[in-house]
């Protein structure tokens, strides 16, 4: 049986020897204009005949490129598809190189690619609502997982790890104190000279030292040692959690029979809230000296009589109130660092995104906190 279908530059033959056996002879030329055609009509009359074996003849071929080896490898991925056999004669040594660069013989599929889908304002807002929905659990439960292992640590003190501790509260405090220092002393510095612009006025310089004082212990002083610390340790507490979860190290402890959450996060929390507050004392210390180098050199104020000042401005109710909100800042920073390090996935980005989302979400969280203190004094006050 022969059936010839003539195109504008391109027609072909199909002979069927035997049922199940087809031959297709092309004729002209296989390129950009005549292939995609010739493509779709083979295909449909491939799929209706159902052949066992295909052969395509390229003897009476007249040009040949990329396109139409495009079309000898859609047939040959069909027929593989179909568990059917495919062969080439009478290919010309063009064809043949054209055929070897488009790596015809692969038997790898051709992947097309995928339309840039259209921006779709539900859609996305749907993603949206189901990713922060799932972080929002992913949250309440990292903070069921904490304070179930916290309470197992008090009941079963030899659960923590000590060393691991301590190695965290050398970090988080000691490795700090340096910067701690220098902010809180150039604060104070500036603290005062503003102020004594204003109160050399009124002849009330002496008032430098209560305002320094008081300013400091009872809001700067947690809040600018939090920051630092959510700087330094929260990021990279996230960090190395996270670089951890990325290596699937986490998942080789949960393997091993170790709670993360025990052998991770707790340490570091408990390090946070022992040294922050010691971080606080000595950030006051440090801004008083910066206000008292003013309040000597430039105020004619004599030592004596700015430490007088100073002590009169606090009470130890004042240094209390600053030291608790430092222990808040710090399980905040600990919680926020471990969180954002248990829900790094990916690559290398992820550990530098986790770090950053926990440097500003710990910011945030310290701020909110604080106002929430302020006006909570204001009430009690």
């Amino acid at each position: 049986m022969t059936k010839t279908k003539q195109k504008s530059f391109c027609s072909y033959e199909i002979t069927e020897r035997t049922k199940g056996e087809l031959t297709i002879h092309f004729i002209g030329r296989m390129d950009i204009e005549t292939s995609p055609p010739v493509l779709k009509e083979m295909l449909v009359l491939i799929r209706e005949k159902s052949p066992f074996s295909v052969i395509a003849d390229l003897e009476r071929v007249t040009y040949f490129d990329d396109f139409g080896s495009l079309v000898l490898f859609e047939i040959k991925q069909f027929m593989t598809a179909q568990k059917g056999k495919f062969d080439i004669v009478n290919i010309s040594g063009k064809a043949e190189k054209i055929l070897s660069q488009t790596d015809f013989n692969s038997d790898e599929l051709c992947t097309p690619l995928k339309r840039k889908r259209a921006f779709n304002l539900i859609i996305h807002l749907g993603e949206s609502v189901i990713k922060d929905a799932s972080g929002i659990k992913f949250m309440v439960s990292f903070i069921g997982s904490v304070m179930i292992s916290s309470v197992r640590v008090c009941f079963h003190p030899k659960s923590l790890r000590v060393n691991d501790t301590i190695t965290h509260m050398e970090r988080t405090g000691v490795d700090a104190l340096p910067i701690v220092a220098l902010i809180s002393f150039l604060l104070g510095l500036i603290m005062a000279f503003m102020s004594s612009i204003q109160f050399r006025q009124f002849g009330a310089s002496i008032y430098v030292a209560s305002l320094v004082a008081f300013a400091m212990v009872s809001e700067l002083g947690p809040i600018m040692t939090a920051i630092v610390v959510a700087g330094r340790s929260g990021s990279a507490f996230a960090a190395e959690i996270g670089t951890m979860k990325i290596s699937e190290e986490i998942d080789a402890l949960s393997t091993m029979g170790f709670d993360p959450i025990l052998f991770l996060t707790v340490p570091r929390l408990i390090a946070s809230v022992i040294v922050v507050p010691l971080l606080i004392l000595f950030s006051n210390l440090f801004a008083i000296s910066g206000g008292l180098m003013v309040g000597v050199f430039m105020l004619d104020l004599s030592p004596n009589t700015y430490i007088k000042g100073t002590i009169e401005a606090l009470t130890l109710t004042e240094v209390l109130w600053g030291m608790m909100k430092g222990a808040v800042f710090a399980m905040l920073i600990a919680w926020v660092g471990c969180l954002r390090g248990f829900q790094a996935e990916g690559g290398a980005s992820a550990v530098g995104s986790a770090a950053t989302s926990a440097v500003v979400t710990s910011i945030f969280l310290i701020i909110l906190f604080d106002s929430v203190f302020a006006v909570t004094r204001s009430y009690w006050g």
